[in-house]
């Protein structure tokens, strides 16, 4: 494609996803399906220079105030994705000296909203647990996130899957925290690999191994996904129990769990039983109350720990909606506890940063159920022999607390708390619990 009619597709797609109408992923991806002309390198300049928009949009929007031309052709040219002399040729003179002029900016003649690029109320959250640390993790909020595989642990050995991996061209290592992980460079196309497609491999943050590493299931034992989704912790459960026992993956969106179908075939596993509910408290949930081993509760929530992947949603989500939703996870966290038996282990997790989503919604279910003993989240990985499990967890002595939670409330390693720019995971939080 000439670089002219590629910054212009760059410039519509822009405009598209600025509506924030739908998620930015769907909004590219029915451009791609209304496109299909489009070729692979095509489509990761389209994808990639909308969400550096994304990323940077208070910044962008600010200098896209001065030059000439739409706005959403200004943004596009700020954001491109792709070799600068590709991007001059589809400029003019002008633009030229604007985009100059827009680069020779110093990072530190600019407001903090230019640099931070968060909405204000997101920004003063994230200060007040962070302080000087914030800036650190808003400029990691800024770049594209690291593309995570987990091994299929039921199917073969993490060492054999990376040089297999490497034959065919895909430069990986091995993940610094989870067993299960590679790191790859770059975005190959995993999807034409063998090792895709006959379930050896499953992309997943390696923020979000460790969640379904804490839960521990076993061989044997019964376990429930509570909020399954498309099943990525799900499948991760079942590779753990080697495909034995019972694993229950539960969502409100039968939708969601049809995505978890062809993944579940390529997996391997005959242990997975998928089932839609209307409820936290439909009668599937009832009928297992005091039954099962190992609940695992991955809450609906913000997901503004994904913000590297997921950029528009710092623009979409609102304070009052995360209100909502703690009031949400509160009900969901006490109906799936009930499925928790003598001896068995409750993990509730979330893959937001806001402690109302997190520390506090963990801390009153404590309070309102005295027969769930927490557990110390960096004992618990250590004895998992995650390395380093101390840095993965908090409150450390470094660490700030929500304001209204007492320091000597919360031992050191209570919850595991994993951020973009310390651990380059997407943002995580868990709690566990076992009950008496």
């Amino acid at each position: 494609m000439h670089p002219k009619a590629l910054l212009d597709a760059c410039a519509d797609l822009v405009r598209l996803v600025l509506q924030f109408e739908h998620p930015a992923d769907a909004v590219v991806s029915r451009y791609f399906r209304e496109h299909r002309s489009l070729g692979p390198r095509e489509r990761a300049t389209l994808a990639e220079t909308a969400f550096a928009v994304l990323r940077k949009k208070l910044l962008f929007e600010q200098l896209a105030r001065s030059g000439s031309g739409p706005k959403e052709r200004k943004l596009a040219i700020l954001g491109f994705f792709g070799p600068r002399d590709f991007l001059a040729a589809a400029l003019n003179d002008t633009e030229k000296q604007w985009l100059a002029t827009c680069d020779a900016i110093p990072v530190d003649a600019l407001m903090a909203p230019h640099r931070h690029n968060l909405p204000e109320w997101m920004a003063q959250a994230l200060q007040a647990q962070l302080g000087d640390d914030f800036w650190a993790l808003a400029e990691n909020l800024q770049q594209p996130g690291t593309l995570d595989l987990r091994v299929n642990m039921f199917q073969a050995k993490r060492s054999e899957i990376q040089k297999e991996l490497a034959q065919v061209g895909i430069s990986s290592t091995p993940t610094p925290y989870s067993p299960w992980g590679l790191r790859l460079e770059g975005k190959p196309a995993l999807q034409k690999t063998d090792a895709f497609t006959r379930g050896a491999i499953e992309v997943q943050d390696e923020g979000s191994q460790l969640l379904a590493l804490l839960v521990d299931a076993h061989r044997g034992e019964m376990v429930v996904d509570f909020c399954a989704g498309a099943g990525g912790k799900t499948l991760a459960l079942g590779a753990a129990m080697r495909s034995t026992g019972r694993l229950y993956a539960f969502d409100v969106s039968g939708h969601r769990l049809d995505a978890l179908k062809p993944r579940m075939a390529r997996s391997g596993l005959s242990n997975v039983h998928p089932a839609a509910i209307a409820h936290e408290r439909d009668d599937r949930v009832k009928r297992l109350a005091g039954k099962i081993d190992r609940v695992l509760v991955d809450a609906p929530c913000s997901g503004l720990g994904t913000l590297r992947r997921n950029p528009d949603l710092k623009w979409r989500q609102k304070p009052q909606a995360v209100q909502e939703l703690t009031e949400k996870q509160q009900a969901i966290l006490q109906s799936a506890s009930r499925m928790v038996k003598s001896g068995g282990r409750l993990v509730y997790a979330t893959c937001s940063v806001l402690p109302e989503e997190n520390e506090l919604i963990a801390q009153a279910f404590s309070a309102a159920n005295p027969d769930f003993v927490p557990l110390n989240v960096a004992q618990e990985l250590e004895r998992l022999k995650v390395p380093d499990a101390a840095s993965l967890c908090s409150p450390a002595p470094s660490a700030q607390t929500p304001q209204d939670v007492a320091p000597e409330d919360l031992p050191a390693g209570t919850f595991l708390r994993l951020w973009p720019h310390r651990h380059a995971t997407d943002g995580f939080f868990a709690a566990a619990w076992v009950r008496k």
